[in-house]
């Protein structure tokens, strides 16, 4: 089988080759040529313009064999985590050969490719690099071959450029949008005649764009307290307090610029505001991850274990002085750490009599960050919802906003009475 892994929202000529490319190779070595298609949402993160059967329609007509749909993981991970997991996929499928397209040469890709994975590095390839996605692709593709005693063999071919510029889908999605819903001219040129037959027809029934659930995802921008913002992937506590600050919404502008508040970029913005959209939350992330670590697909350094141990780590070493970016490089570095991180820990409360009349042993508490960046817990008992900010060492107040800040980390808690009062207990993972 030839693979080839797209969103292909809409298929243009771009995509044409990189199909032409796949048949070539088939027709030598009498194999299918099989899309593996984003469903739901893309790789960026977004809903999708065309409807997942449209584009497998197209991408059949475009001289694909088959069309297997990869649904499930975009509203949930990272690119990062995602690659690994669709390379795993076509090797299992029996794919043996995968075309894509990038803009440097192969052997500069290796090159960049060879050095990330022989240092174990897959989730921090730098931004900077050129087709940096293609470069994670084959650090994981050389990862993956040590588990399955094979890889996929890549064939990569030049990015399909009209008068010096590559062709873009954002472009042509836009295009369309701001003509009314028409086809431009210039639009049309840069798309096979089947896509421009299909698009009519799905622009006709009304199908086009797609468009996010923008009533589930605004009623729980609205709604949910911080705690409960918190608890859904990819909120750390500065996005958290941002969108509580920018209430009210009613359109996904203003979602967007309390996340830019919030230092998010545009991918890890509509990652967010899918989750939220989608109530997906860290531990049904987690427990994702784990199963694919279970299989031994996740790379060493993207285990959510590590993720939990540099936390730990990072704020051990800021106890003793060292900038959290100094610990960090540390960790990055290869440092063997004897630090063991503890899974669970107590905190106190800072309670009023009346309060404590309310609780109840095991009750469950939710943690976040207040408004003035103090770590709290919210418990909610029968009669009252109580709030209260967390008393803990500087170490473990470190720990803990660094786990609430790595996205997908679950953090529970249950209240236990102890001879000295009420406490927290604050468990991490599992």
């Amino acid at each position: 089988m030839i693979g080839i892994s797209a969103d292909f929202d809409p298929v243009h000529l771009g995509h044409v080759k990189l199909i032409d490319k796949a048949r070539e190779l088939a027709d030598k070595k009498n194999e299918d040529v099989v899309i593996y298609l984003n469903k739901g949402f893309s790789a960026n993160h977004a809903p999708f313009f065309v409807s997942y059967d449209a584009r497998r329609r197209m991408a059949l007509e475009a001289g694909a064999d088959e069309v297997i749909p990869i649904e499930g993981l975009h509203h949930r991970l990272t690119l990062a985590y995602t690659v690994p997991i669709r390379i795993a996929m076509m090797i299992e499928d029996g794919v043996v050969d995968y075309v894509d397209a990038a803009d440097v040469s192969t052997s500069k890709i290796k090159k960049y490719a060879s050095g990330f994975a022989s240092k174990g590095i897959f989730s921090g390839i730098p931004r900077t690099l050129p087709n940096r996605n293609v470069i994670r692709w084959f650090a994981v593709n050389e990862f993956l071959k040590k588990k399955y005693g094979k890889n996929l063999k890549f064939h990569i071919i030049p990015e399909h450029k009209i008068k010096g510029d590559k062709i873009s889908g954002r472009m042509i999605r836009r295009e369309i949008l701001e003509n009314n819903m028409k086809i431009p001219e210039e639009v049309q040129k840069l798309l096979p005649d089947s896509t421009v037959r299909i698009l009519e027809k799905e622009i006709k029934k009304g199908t086009i764009p797609g468009k996010r659930n923008i009533r589930d995802l605004t009623k729980r921008l609205n709604t949910f307290s911080r705690a409960n913002l918190n608890n859904i992937a990819h909120m750390n506590a500065d996005a958290v307090n941002s969108i509580v600050a920018g209430r009210s919404y009613q359109n996904e502008d203003k979602i967007w610029a309390s996340f830019r508040m919030a230092g998010y970029g545009p991918v890890l913005t509509r990652l967010a505001a899918s989750a939220v959209e989608m109530n997906v939350t860290r531990e049904e992330v987690y427990d994702l991850i784990k199963n694919y670590e279970d299989k031994g697909i996740i790379p060493p350094d993207m285990t959510v274990d590590q993720v939990i141990q540099r936390a730990w780590y990072v704020s051990s070493m800021s106890s003793k002085g060292y900038s959290a970016s100094e610990a960090h490089n540390k960790f990055r570095s290869g440092v063997k750490s004897t630090l063991k991180r503890v899974k669970f820990f107590d905190a106190g409360m800072h309670l009023r009599s009346f309060e404590t009349e309310s609780l109840k042993q095991d009750m469950d508490a939710l943690f976040y960050v207040d408004k003035n960046d103090r770590l709290c817990c919210e418990i909610r008992a029968e009669d009252r919802k109580i709030k209260s900010p967390l008393r803990l060492p500087a170490h473990h107040v470190t720990y803990l906003r660094l786990l609430i800040d790595s996205h997908f980390i679950p953090i529970t808690g249950k209240l236990i009475e102890k001879p000295e009062g009420w406490r927290v207990r604050i468990s991490v993972g599992d």
